[in-house]
């Protein structure tokens, strides 16, 4: 296989909202042309199923690494969950990473299924390898209760696995089980390195090799030739829609102030926003939330400014601890002039790095 040109790299297909999955093709195959190492692809429930966008990119691609990141293991049922993942990965002939995340708890309420949690999603991890590795078993546990499960006795499908971390437990947790761990956008440069610290000591203690784990920084990314309205969205309205669906958490990770967070949640101009800003807040409104509620601190957890700048902000993240980045919210053609701007910077020792997401070697 040839190896891609700039495997420390990532995007994101499809990023935020879409009504046209399809695009997600033409997306893939310009970042493979492109020479970025993979392609992130984050769940919705509405037109953006994890396998079916998995299996697109796998089948029009030939050397892009490919990531679910990330889907949700109470979603599905584990044998539907560990087909997906087998699926993609011969489809792809190994390229594919397969990613789990925490998700949204009033989500889960709604849709009447568990809530995660660290327990259940260890659990989860623990079904998906055996059944991996052509185990039939019976399993009762905080994932769930199944009298049978099995794929095929024959299975050594070594897939790896992708965990999403935020906090020092999810973190930790990701140090001792996972293959990958991909952080939080917008967290600030003392966070990722305080987070690599966590992973790599949690591996260390459970008897790992510290640096096996991959770590993706997760930088959003907002090169100034966007048009004004599009920098807001993918800036202002990101951070504030975070902020709304788990702000606590994110801004104590960063060690942020959490008074700043309370006005920011009990604002009119947030509370009377019906759905998400980074979809559908105007120009007025983005432009009034930045100037008024959020911090030049927290906004500058991310690349912006120039394309050299933007480059510049990747290095960053390198500097901080992190093994990879995925540039975040933006297409690959946004990314074209930042690519070609990290293009003159890198460091030649990152073309060791496999292009599948969740190895390190």
């Amino acid at each position: 296989m040839t190896r891609v040109r700039f495997p420390e790299l990532a995007c994101y297909g499809l990023a935020g909202h879409t009504e046209r999955p399809l695009d997600v093709v033409a997306e893939a195959r310009l970042a493979e042309q492109m020479g970025i190492g993979s392609i992130f692809l984050s769940e919705r429930f509405t037109c953006k199923d994890a396998g079916v966008m998995a299996g697109a990119v796998a089948a029009t691609t030939e050397r892009l690494g490919i990531a679910t990141a990330a889907t949700n293991h109470q979603t599905r049922h584990p044998l539907v969950t560990a087909t997906m993942a087998v699926t993609a990965h011969r489809m792809s002939e190994g390229r594919y990473a397969f990613g789990l995340g925490r998700g949204f708890d009033l989500l889960f309420d709604v849709m009447g299924v568990p809530r995660s949690t660290s327990a259940s999603m260890a659990d989860a991890i623990g079904i998906y390898r055996r059944l991996w590795a052509g185990e039939a078993f019976g399993h009762a546990g905080p994932a769930g209760s199944y009298p049978f499960l099995s794929q095929d006795s024959s299975f050594d499908e070594r897939i790896p696995v992708l965990s999403m971390a935020i906090g020092d437990n999810s973190l930790a947790q990701a140090g001792r089980l996972a293959d990958g761990v991909v952080l939080h956008t917008f967290m600030t440069d003392r966070t990722v390195a305080r987070a690599v610290d966590i992973v790599r000591s949690a591996a260390q203690d459970a008897g790992r090799d510290p640096a096996s784990v991959r770590i993706w920084s997760v930088l959003a990314t907002v090169e100034d030739s966007l048009p004004e309205q599009a920098r807001l969205r993918k800036l202002v309205g990101r951070l504030a829609t975070y902020l709304q669906g788990y702000g606590a958490v994110l801004v104590r990770a960063n060690d942020w102030d959490a008074d700043v967070l309370e006005r920011f949640a009990a604002d009119p101009a947030v509370t009377g926003h019906a759905g998400a800003l980074d979809a559908t807040g105007s120009t007025e409104q983005l432009r009034d939330i930045r100037d008024r509620l959020l911090p030049e601190e927290w906004l500058g957890a991310s690349a912006t400014g120039t394309a050299e700048q933007c480059a510049a902000r990747i290095a960053d993240q390198l500097d901080a601890g992190a093994d990879s980045v995925v540039l975040h919210g933006a297409t690959p053609t946004e990314l074209a002039p930042v690519v070609a701007a990290w293009a003159t910077r890198r460091p030649a020792t990152l073309n060791a790095l496999p292009a599948n997401p969740g190895r390190i070697s």
